[in-house]
């Protein structure tokens, strides 16, 4: 797995969908294209498909890859390959960056989230998320604020690093 991608930002959308990535994140897409040469532009693929999240998910093609290997290891016919399956081959939407480091979200992309005027980028480490910013605010950070509540006083959340993986 290549770099990772850290921070957020907010960043206006034209009337064509057009929106700048943040310059960090296209470093992390070009380490995470194998393909990528200084002559072209990075792809990635979006991820739009689960109709229970609230922002596009944008995965490197490293990343993409690794879970489409997960995917066809997966018994074919089963369940859960049919949903992974059409979720990140079927409802997904490969690009590249353009010339000045803009991806051009189509209007349904656009659509599924209420994007307008202003895009919320935030890192997930090997992939980032795209936000309508008061959807963020309002959702995302209450969520966490939640569960965060519920955590014992004094509770460091470094310790997750040490703790057994929950899968």
């Amino acid at each position: 797995m290549g770099r990772r991608f850290r921070g957020e930002s907010h960043h206006k959308v034209d009337s064509k969908g057009r929106v700048s990535i943040p310059a960090s994140f296209r470093r992390v897409l070009e380490a995470g294209d194998p393909n990528w040469q200084p002559d072209r532009n990075p792809e990635l693929v979006i991820v739009y498909g689960d109709s229970r999240r609230q922002y596009l998910e944008c995965y490197t093609m490293e990343a993409i890859d690794e879970v489409d290997d997960k995917i066809a290891r997966m018994r074919r016919g089963t369940q859960p390959r049919k949903i992974l399956e059409r979720m990140f081959h079927g409802q997904s939407f490969p690009t590249s960056v353009d010339e000045t480091g803009r991806l051009v979200l189509p209007a349904k992309l656009r659509a599924k989230i209420g994007l307008e005027s202003e895009a919320f980028f935030i890192a997930a480490g090997d992939t980032f998320q795209i936000w309508k910013p008061e959807t963020y605010e309002t959702e995302e950070l209450a969520r966490t604020e939640e569960w965060l509540d519920k955590l014992p006083d004094g509770f460091d959340p470094l310790e997750f690093l040490d703790a057994p993986d929950e899968g």
